[in-house]
């Protein structure tokens, strides 16, 4: 392992290609690999860097920690996030040459979170096992500000890499994904404390023993809670999940509509047709067209359904606006009944930048750029999330692909008292991306959800993951990523409201304010030692 000597005394090169390296294996710690312990190596190296900048004036010293916290940071979301241009390849011709701008450039704006999450930590940087504590808050805070900076990106937040165990999972109950990342911050950070050569060997033991501690007491009380805790069902609901697995090209060409509705009517009746089923969900975004307009598609799904049961389907809808030349498009899920009517729609809230509007639209398209979507105008985004009502199931919680990454706005805004939703439904369309990680890495996030709220979750994707999810996390069922199939299953019933679906990021807050307390006591503490 790097040692803070040696990256001293080591060549500013070095140094550089250290940080960066650290940073790209660190994507090893999120789905599909979940290698978290690679946090235990890698962590220490970037509080290695910090440790090697106290040599330096305070000026030269932010810059430093800066520099190691973004060279980290780059390695980190290009190892981690690369899948993203597989997206520009869907119409190569004409979005293939932002690629670099995915690939690269998207990484180069994450990583200055880190890089500020690294400057903040060195302001209070001191020798001694106060600065790990002061490394996981400053750490902390950034990917905080990177989820809601510029609309947010909070994709693989290092508290993802505990998450993908369930027993580490459950703790997100009381202390959300913040808690979580601050603990996985904390402890995985704990092994740079054995080469503080100034202390006792002891003393260098302690932190990375009080670690230990904290992981086996999550490990231990997550077991526990899985052990102890039955879910049941919601009574006479029978769910079936499509997952066509459509190739993402056809769902932009109007003339393929025929095809696409043939695959989800016969993919849909495999395996004995439908008796029995009560509610069928299709993926987002599902049809290259406006329901409204295609009188032929509704009348082919209410041909489809059993009388009494109900189609929720990803589906775009229209909405004329007298004040504009373009009505208003908005990516939504509908609700339609054996009758072929219309009983709900849910609008997205949290639009995809580029994906699916353009910052400056108007501008943008005079320049001749497109989003990926290529809806002309953009997509208008809904002004509040609402509760989607659904005949014989509890209301849900509509979550439009990547609305589940966002632990703060998956709730609606002003519930009544008592009022809790029945289950999270997220419907994505990750084949934009691939056979790649983008999708593995979807589903651990929107699956934590699940654990934070209490509420099962359903999860219906074009190419993959499709998943029923009970409010522990457990997966009920599941079509792997690149299947085509169905999924059968019942809706698992809600947990009692969980401490941070009460209490929001209070309770993690308080967390990493003692953990900025206690960094404090020790600095004082060593200063006098």
């Amino acid at each position: 392992m790097l040692t803070p000597e040696l990256l001293r005394t080591a060549p500013l090169r070095w140094r550089a290609l250290a940080a960066l390296a650290a940073g790209g294996l660190s994507a090893l710690a999120m789905p599909p690999f979940g290698l978290w312990p690679v946090l235990a190596l890698t962590l220490p190296v970037l509080v290695f860097l910090l440790d090697a900048s106290m040599r330096l004036p305070l000026g030269r010293a932010l810059r430093s920690a800066f520099a190691a916290g973004w060279l980290f940071g780059f390695g980190y979301f290009v190892a981690g996030l690369w899948w993203i241009g597989e997206a520009f390849l869907v119409q190569a011709d004409m979005f293939a040459w932002l690629i670099p701008f995915a690939v690269l450039g998207l990484p180069a704006y994450l990583a200055l979170f880190t890089g500020l999450g690294c400057a903040m930590a060195r302001l209070a940087w001191t020798p001694g096992p106060g600065r790990l504590l002061i490394f996981a808050v400053a750490l902390t805070m950034s990917e905080w500000l990177r989820g809601i900076a510029l609309t947010g990106f909070p994709w693989n937040d290092f508290g993802y890499a505990l998450a993908g165990d369930l027993r580490f999972a459950q703790a997100a109950s009381v202390i959300g994904l913040l808690g979580l990342c601050f603990l996985t911050l904390a402890t995985l950070a704990a092994p740079a404390a054995l080469f503080d050569g100034q202390f006792s060997a002891r003393a260098r033991r302690v932190p990375l023993a009080l670690a230990v501690l904290v992981l086996a007491g999550l490990w231990g009380a997550g077991q526990w809670r899985l052990a102890t805790t039955q879910v049941g069902d919601v009574p006479g609901a029978r769910l079936r999940l499509m997952q066509p697995d459509l190739p993402q090209d056809a769902k932009f060409r109007y003339d393929a509509r025929r095809t696409v509705m043939d695959l989800y009517v016969a993919t849909s009746q495999s395996q004995g047709g439908l008796d029995g089923v009560t509610h069928l969900f299709w993926p987002e975004s599902a049809f290259p067209f406006f329901l409204e307009h295609e009188p032929e598609a509704i009348a082919r799904i209410a041909e489809l359904l059993p009388d009494g049961a109900t189609l929720i389907t990803g589906a775009a809808r229209i909405k004329p606006d007298p004040t504009r030349a373009r009505p208003d498009v908005f990516n939504s899920l509908r609700v339609l009944g054996s009758d072929g009517a219309v009983l709900g729609n849910a609008d997205k809230v949290h639009l995809v930048p580029f994906g699916e509007y353009l910052p400056f639209q108007e501008t943008m398209e005079w320049l001749g750029l497109q989003q990926l979507t290529r809806q002309r105008g953009g997509f208008a985004a809904a002004q509040e999330r609402s509760l989607l009502a659904i005949p014989g199931l509890p209301a849900a919680v509509p979550l439009i692909c990547y609305e589940a990454i966002f632990p703060d706005e998956v709730m609606p805004a002003g519930l009544a008292a008592g009022q809790r939703p029945g289950f999270l439904l997220n419907m994505s369309n990750d084949a934009w991306f691939g056979l790649t990680p983008g999708p593995y890495q979807h589903f651990e996030q929107a699956r934590l959800r699940a654990i934070e709220q209490g509420l099962p979750l359903v999860r219906v994707t074009n190419n993959g993951i499709s998943a029923i999810v009970d409010p522990l996390g457990r997966t009920r069922g599941l079509l792997p990523l690149g299947a085509r199939g169905i999924l059968d299953g019942t809706l698992p019933l809600t947990l009692e409201s969980t401490i941070y679906a009460t209490y929001g990021n209070l309770i993690p807050l308080i967390l990493v304010v003692l953990g900025l307390l206690l960094a404090i006591a020790l600095r004082q503490r060593d200063m006098h030692v």
